[in-house]
């Protein structure tokens, strides 16, 4: 069973999004699935809800949930999960998945939730406005959402921009970071560097060098700056001829492998014809430069 209870106000969010159908404010009285009026907030049993199979969000940390299952427990569900009622008399998710999930691991029976009717459109576009707002979700979720969206319901991206309400150069911004290596693309989600390293990167086209780059990004804990001077450099044509690995004599191969560990980078060497040299250390940044003092500093 599932029981109406007084609609509270839900301010500017989802409703204001997409046009809602007229509310009942009045009914109190305990009903059915199929006698729930479109437009309340109810009571609903959580065993007649199905999750949103248009969720763009994929990871739900285990901590988090666990401390929304506490407050719950202490204070109850203060905001209601949106629902969709479907056609078999039972209920889709559309927002509000971290709530139901901290129900469900206290073992509540019912939830309160807010019943619309939407079709997959307007259930994908509710599920992925109501996730970006959020603060938690990670670049790449956002970026994966926005590409849905368009390939789904079939928008540009200056539609998209008018439908969620973001500049349409942060969503080119977003769908940009798609180009990334998968490795790095993990890497983002997993915290490991920030969207503005991301951005830096994907300047970079060759995958390959895009996964070196990121390495250095992280054994050298370079910032956002740095990474795009790095990036810069990187994509800038060379000023000298350095000699090819394979073309060092075998005595300079073995100390160019200590120096490179030494200063954390790879070190470039340019052979003379008499046979001596010069070893050449790069820098990317002021940072970097800073850096690689200290290490001369910490050898006196």
């Amino acid at each position: 069973m599932a029981k109406a209870i007084k609609k509270q106000a839900l301010g500017r969010g989802l409703s204001a999004l997409l046009q809602e159908p007229k509310k009942n404010q009045h009914s109190t009285e305990s009903v059915n699935s199929n006698s729930i009026q479109i437009g309340t907030i109810i009571e609903l049993e959580l065993n007649l809800i199905e999750v949103n199979p248009f969720q763009p969000r994929t990871q739900f940390k285990d901590e988090t949930i666990r401390e929304l299952a506490a407050s719950i427990q202490e204070l109850g569900v203060i905001q209601p999960i949106t629902v969709r009622k479907t056609k078999n008399n039972t209920f889709q998710l559309v927002s509000g998945e971290r709530r139901f999930r901290a129900s469900k691991l206290l073992d509540l029976k019912t939830i309160p939730a807010y019943v619309r009717i939407a079709n997959d459109q307007e259930a994908l576009e509710m599920a992925l406005v109501e996730n970006i707002q959020r603060q938690d979700l990670d670049p790449i979720e956002i970026a994966l959402s926005y590409q849905r969206l368009m390939d789904d319901i079939q928008l540009t991206q200056e539609q998209m921009s008018q439908r969620v309400g973001k500049k349409r150069s942060t969503i080119a911004n977003y769908l940009r970071l798609l180009k990334l290596d998968p490795l790095i693309q993990t890497g983002m989600r997993d915290g490991f560097i920030s969207m503005g390293h991301g951005r830096a990167i994907v300047n970079i086209s060759s995958h390959t060098d895009q996964i070196d780059v990121y390495k250095e990004i992280i054994s050298n804990k370079l910032s956002v700056r740095a990474t795009e001077t790095l990036v810069k450099n990187y994509n800038s044509p060379k000023t000298h001829k350095n000699t090819k690995p394979d073309e060092l004599p075998e005595y300079v191969k073995n100390g160019v492998k200590k120096i490179a560990s030494y200063f954390g980078h790879k070190i470039d060497v340019k052979m003379e014809k008499k046979g001596g040299g010069k070893i050449l250390i790069p820098f990317h940044s002021e940072e970097d430069y800073d850096r690689i003092l200290k290490l001369f500093k910490s050898d006196k």
